[in-house]
């Protein structure tokens, strides 16, 4: 399809939609398919529709739907038709509605008399038949044809069955399915992304379409539900593919429409295997809980398979709706890259205000213990922000009340360190301690010896001390501190090195190897605290 087509599309005319499954968390492929008919839906003003796929009773559950619609609501893909989600069934005081949109219910599980309508049809049209065929009979049968060098298709047995063998078989209670009798014929159809695609039905053999009238499948009723709710677009990953000529037959079959067919290339991980959990994390709610940004992942799932053309790589959701074309999705696999995702969500971090990455770093200073709420109002769990931003903290370690303007000091000196939200525990923890349990070697500059580190601590101690409570600020600590770090390396190694002074003095006040400056860390522990420190330190030696 070229680019012109798309330009006399009259708003309303997309329907495109997407069908997850609630047998899992929300995945990181369902996501980016979700994002692309979202954004091609909102380019061309048409509209969005989620739907349930929930007919597998055994494997689909509450608690994977519920964070199906979570998870796409926290990305900002809201769909225009489909499940009304709980809290805005309580928020919009919608008791009687549980669905947006004229074309439902979008749950499969409630739809299962539109199907069994279809289904009869093509029963009583001969285009469908009841197969006796046992799991045992089906296995040989496979083993055989595989041994003759045979894809593996049925071989019809029971196609040739009468009405009054059927209607005995089905009186007996014999378990069955129904079968669709596929046309062996060449399938085309012009794909958006792929071009001209060919499939050849004869080696498919006839396909079972259903357990029985109200336990359709996949195939069956997909095809239903796409016809009924008047989609017009169908993009989805290319493991569909070979779907898609099971599903035109049975359109075929049925009389309906065909919609036009994108099939997006799949994700692969570092090793181009496909995308498997050995990776990394593939989830949404995984990324969401170790701290990565809604705005973050989209940006980088956009990228996964599309290209805009030019050299920028940072996209907000609405300019990707802008800038998003379906025929600038590539055919090869996407790699996915987790070093490109941290970049992403560093970026993001960094253009929160203070205030808004503090709140989004609060549950997990909680979560891991650090603080309390003075005033508890709402739950904290991890990675999804709090409920109310309360003034007032308890630290853990010392029972010392603390507000929220010290946490946004803290936060602030690290925005520009942290890659993903949940790194902030580790990175902070030593501000919310009494004691850090210092290593030695820790407080080592270069080739310094003991005495010389001892000597370099003790002169902070000094200097430090000299400096009035009112006076203790990041800008008076520098004044002060500078000059002398560089007196100091003059005297011990005869360079002007700051760091002999600065870095025990860094890492006698964090702990760590790596931590910000002495002098933002200094300002916010107070003097006070950062006397105390640079004394334990001192002890070591």
């Amino acid at each position: 399809m070229i680019e012109e087509d798309f330009q006399f599309i009259k708003p309303g005319e997309v329907r495109v939609r997407m069908a997850p499954s609630p047998t899992g968390f929300l995945h990181i492929g369902t996501a980016r398919a979700t994002l692309f008919n979202f954004l091609f839906a909102k380019k061309l003003k048409g509209v969005f529709v989620l739907r349930i796929e929930d007919t597998d009773k055994e494997r689909s559950k509450k608690e994977y739907e519920d964070d199906i619609i979570e998870g796409l609501k926290w990305l900002g893909l809201e769909w225009d038709e489909g499940p009304i989600a709980e809290d805005q069934i309580q928020n919009l005081k919608l008791e009687n509605q549980k669905y947006i949109g004229e074309h439902g219910p979008y749950r499969q599980s409630e739809r299962l008399d539109i199907y069994k309508k279809y289904l009869e049809k093509l029963l009583k049209e001969d285009k469908a038949y009841y197969c006796f065929c046992s799991e045992e009979e089906l296995e040989a049968q496979k083993q055989y044809q595989m041994s003759m060098g045979e894809s593996p298709h049925y071989n019809g047995k029971c196609s040739k069955l009468k009405k009054e063998e059927i209607k005995n078989l089905v009186g007996q209670g014999k378990k069955s399915v129904i079968r669709f009798r596929t046309p062996a014929k060449k399938v085309e159809f012009q794909d958006i992304i792929r071009g001209k695609v060919e499939f050849d039905t004869s080696p498919i053999g006839d396909i079972v379409i259903a357990k029985d009238l109200t336990s359709p499948l996949y195939n069956f009723s997909v095809v239903v539900d796409d016809f009924e709710m008047k989609i017009s677009y169908v993009i989805r990953g290319e493991d569909h593919l070979s779907n898609t000529p099971k599903q035109i037959l049975l359109q075929e079959s049925l009389g309906f429409s065909q919609p036009k067919y994108a099939h997006l290339p799949l994700i692969l991980g570092s090793d181009r295997s496909k995308l498997s959990k050995r990776h990394g994390s593939t989830s949404i709610k995984q990324y969401r809980e170790e701290g990565y940004l809604p705005e973050a992942l989209v940006n980088f799932m956009a990228f996964l398979g599309w290209n805009p053309g030019t050299e920028r790589e940072i996209f907000s959701l609405s300019s990707l709706v802008k800038e998003f074309e379906l025929q600038k999705v590539q055919k090869g696999g996407a790699i996915f890259n987790i070093k490109r995702l941290d970049f992403l969500n560093a970026f993001y971090i960094r253009q929160k205000s203070v205030e808004r990455l503090t709140e989004l770093c609060l549950p997990y200073l909680i979560e891991k213990g650090l603080i309390t709420p003075t005033f508890k109002t709402g739950q904290y769990p991890p990675a999804y922000g709090a409920l109310e931003i309360i003034q007032k903290y308890t630290i853990n370690a010392t029972k010392e009340e603390i507000n929220l303007e010290f946490l946004k000091k803290i936060i602030s000196i690290y925005q520009e360190r942290l890659i993903k939200l949940s790194e902030i525990p580790d990175l902070v923890d030593f501000f919310f301690k009494d004691k850090i349990g210092l290593d030695k070697q820790l407080l080592k500059w270069k080739e310094a010896d003991d005495k010389e580190i001892k000597i370099s601590l003790k002169k902070a101690e000094k200097l430090l001390s000299k400096i009035k409570n009112d006076g203790w600020n990041k800008e008076n600590l520098e004044k002060i501190l500078l000059p002398e770090a560089e007196n100091l390396g003059k005297e011990i190694r005869k360079v002007g090195d700051r760091g002999y002074l600065l870095w025990p003095l860094r890492a006698a006040l964090s702990g760590k190897k790596a931590s910000a400056g002495p002098f933002d860390i200094a300002e916010i522990l107070g003097k006070e605290k950062t006397l105390k420190r640079i004394k334990e330190a001192e002890k070591l030696f």
